[in-house]
C-alpha cells in the first residue's frame, strides 16, 4: 500500500501542524491555499493580487508533488464576493488555456478572516 507523503513547498505554511498538501500514490489533495504572497507572507488588500498568489501556490504544490497543473482534477474556490470572478477567470484561463482540457471548478461564497478574499484547494491525479 502506498505511503502518505506531506507536500510543503517553500513559502506555503499554516499556523496549524498541517502540510500544504498530501499525496498517496497518484492522488494529491491540498489544504487551504491562500492569497498570501509566498515570498513575503503578506496578504495583499486587493482580490487580483490574492488570486495571483493562490495560483502561484497551486503551481508550487504541483511542482513539489512531482506533477503539473495538467494533473489537476478539481479546484474548489471560496470567495468573499463569489460573483466577483474577473480576476479568478483571468488566472484560470492563463493556467488552463484549452477549454477542452480544464479541471472542474466550484466557486462558493465564504466568510474569511484577516483580510483574506479568496481561499482554494485542489484535487489532482498525478501521472
Amino acid at each position: 500500500m502506498p505511503q502518505r507523503v506531506s507536500i510543503n513547498p517553500p513559502g506555503i505554511s499554516h499556523e496549524n501542524p498541517i502540510p500544504a498538501a498530501s499525496r498517496i500514490g497518484p492522488f494529491l489533495a491540498s489544504g487551504v491555499l491562500t492569497g498570501k504572497d509566498p515570498e513575503t507572507g503578506d496578504l495583499p488588500s486587493d482580490l487580483a493580487a490574492q488570486v495571483a498568489n493562490v495560483f502561484t501556490q497551486v503551481r508550487g504544490v504541483m511542482d513539489m508533488a512531482g506533477g503539473s497543473t495538467d494533473d489537476i482534477l478539481k479546484l474548489t474556490v471560496h470567495l468573499v464576493d463569489y460573483r466577483d470572478r474577473a480576476a479568478l477567470n483571468e488566472e484560470w484561463e492563463a493556467m488552463f488555456p484549452d477549454p477542452q482540457s480544464r479541471p472542474a471548478r466550484q466557486v462558493m461564497a465564504a466568510q474569511l478572516d484577516r483580510g483574506a478574499l479568496i481561499q482554494a484547494d485542489l484535487l489532482a491525479v498525478l501521472q
